[in-house]
């Protein structure tokens, strides 16, 4: 995978780079990213990429020259064509399944970190072809969302990951759970602060293991984010066993 990347502050991708499983996977060759600054493309002498909104208001918006053309060096530099996302607040909510897609059906995306007010209107009518947001909230510019976006897929990618089933059993991955968040897990000690583990992670019985974490995975998502239970039911991701647990656990008072 590799991935283009417009911005006015590339050297913060240093924090992907550098550390962790994208820094080592980076340095094994399996994704690659260049970053095209608008600067570099700016007409003027000190370099200014943003001037004030027609009509007044506060804030400054990013000039549409130098973005445009700092997206089009991007899409000339590679022979294969590459999605062009610009990481929005008025975008639609990233989810495991959109990043999924990504990383299994291109080899090359282009992201589009925005600062100040805005990006000129008329860039994003022509050359972005989604906008993608982390969620209801503002940051003070795209990379950090440029880099969950990186993140999020360079897990997907074959060999990143010691042991492939780590992405599947992710909450969101899987796509037998669907929209359900993971169970709990436990690791060494088995008993830690007179906390112990759940008895049947010791059994060696896997069927039961299973059956357990599909449980936890739905007392888990009823508890934090309801809302996906129906979404696991409208995508028709809910078994009957499961549907009996909900059942039984509605009738319980504080149940979740």
């Amino acid at each position: 995978m590799r991935f283009e990347v417009v911005s006015l502050f590339p050297e913060m991708f240093r924090a992907i780079t550098e550390s962790g499983i994208t820094a080592r996977a980076w340095q094994q060759g399996l994704w690659q990213w260049q970053s095209w600054n608008p600067r570099d493309y700016s007409a003027d002498p000190y370099r200014r990429v943003d001037d004030r909104p027609f009509g007044g208001g506060p804030g400054m918006v990013m000039l549409a020259e130098p973005m445009a053309r700092a997206i089009e060096s991007a899409q000339s530099s590679q022979p294969l064509p590459a999605p062009v996302l610009l990481l929005s607040p008025q975008g639609k909510v990233l989810t495991q399944q959109r990043l999924r897609h990504w990383a299994e059906q291109h080899s090359r995306l282009i992201l589009v970190c925005g600062r100040y007010e805005a990006i000129d209107q008329r860039v994003q009518d022509a050359l972005i072809d989604e906008e993608v947001s982390l969620g209801d909230f503002v940051l003070s510019g795209g990379e950090i969302a440029a880099m969950a976006v990186m993140d999020a897929i360079i897990r997907w990618l074959p060999g990143v990951l010691n042991d492939a089933q780590s992405a599947m059993q992710d909450s969101f991955a899987d796509e037998q759970t669907g929209a359900l968040l993971d169970c709990p897990h436990y690791t060494r000690p088995e008993v830690w602060r007179g906390r112990t583990v759940p008895e049947i992670l010791l059994s060696g019985h896997h069927a039961k293991i299973a059956e357990w974490r599909r449980e936890q995975a739905l007392l888990t998502t009823l508890a934090k984010r309801p809302d996906l239970i129906a979404l696991a039911r409208d995508s028709g991701q809910l078994s009957r066993q499961d549907e009996q647990l909900l059942s039984r656990l509605a009738k319980l008072p504080d149940s979740v």
